[in-house]
């Protein structure tokens, strides 16, 4: 079955399930300013004028978003901030977090349980398999959640406009796959992810991972670091197999189809700059922000 015969492009619709997506198109914005003038520091006045909108109004929404205060988020995202964590926190990976831990360190904040595709699945491009998808909107943009009828296998994030191009990069991991929109059955799936009320031990989010051998010991190592922790890709080579391979882990992570949920962007450079994210810096270091919310509000 090629791809032309296993889909039809059809246009996307929007699932309101969260807030608008206006929303963070200013937050994306505001990030934006502050990273190229965060040595600056620039006023929340500044910030929203930035962002198209007022003081106020950015205030408001800040505190919707992640329960903080635009100064406090902004300081959240910022280098100085990502740096502060990785000196915290140098080899995230240690056994003394592996086994547990309470609050806001205990070991994955979404209560996942995770299987694997077989390698053939993932060696014939996903024939025979049948994957539902729908749009939805998130703290983060429109997001494509992705399913089979054994759990969650993609999660994507796309800026206005390209949303079409997301489902397409998504669909060529897989090209082999059927694929039917059906946002009703996605819907559930996406409030359960960004809603972190609904993070809860006795409702597991169940996940599949579809790729490589290798590929899919390193999304299982970056579902080991916890809320508002972040490692370095030397620190997972060392993990998996040797820290000799972290240009082949960076390939890996870069790979990595279900974002957010299996938290790449906890990954940072080796100097704890924010480097590398497939959906986006941006986007990076608002998820970074938006986590730092939750462990402070």
């Amino acid at each position: 079955m090629n791809l032309q015969q296993s889909f039809s492009p059809a246009p996307l619709r929007d699932a309101r399930i969260g807030p608008p997506a206006d929303d963070y198109e200013i937050v994306r914005q505001a990030i934006a300013f502050v990273s190229e003038n965060f040595r600056n520091q620039p006023e929340v006045d500044a910030v929203a004028h930035a962002a198209g909108t007022d003081a106020r109004s950015l205030t408001e929404l800040f505190r919707r978003w992640c329960g903080l205060t635009p100064k406090d988020f902004l300081a959240a995202v910022t280098l100085d901030h990502a740096r502060k964590i990785l000196r915290e926190a140098p080899s995230v990976l240690d056994a003394s977090y592996e086994l547990g831990l309470s609050g806001a360190g205990r070991l994955h904040d979404l209560f996942v349980v995770h299987e694997a595709m077989s390698p053939g699945q993932w060696k014939s491009g996903g024939n025979g398999m049948n994957i539902f998808y729908g749009l939805h909107p998130s703290p983060f943009g429109r997001a494509l959640v992705m399913a089979t009828d054994r759990g969650l296998c993609g999660l994507a994030f796309a800026d206005p406009g390209e949303e079409s191009a997301a489902l397409d990069d998504m669909r060529s991991r897989w090209p082999n796959a059927r694929y039917t929109e059906d946002v009703a059955q996605t819907a559930p799936m996406a409030r359960r992810i960004f809603d972190s009320a609904q993070w809860q031990a006795d409702t597991p989010l169940r996940i599949v991972l579809i790729g490589t051998d290798f590929e899919v010991r390193v999304w299982e190592t970056l579902l080991s670091i916890p809320l508002g922790r972040a490692t370095t890709y030397s620190d997972i080579a060392r993990k998996v197999c040797s820290e000799k391979a972290a240009r082949a882990v960076g390939a890996a992570v870069g790979k990595n189809p279900i974002s957010f949920v299996v938290p790449c962007h906890r990954v940072l450079g080796k100097s704890g700059a924010i480097t590398g994210y497939h959906w986006g810096l941006t986007r990076k270091r608002a998820m970074l922000g938006w986590e730092a919310g939750k462990i402070l509000s």
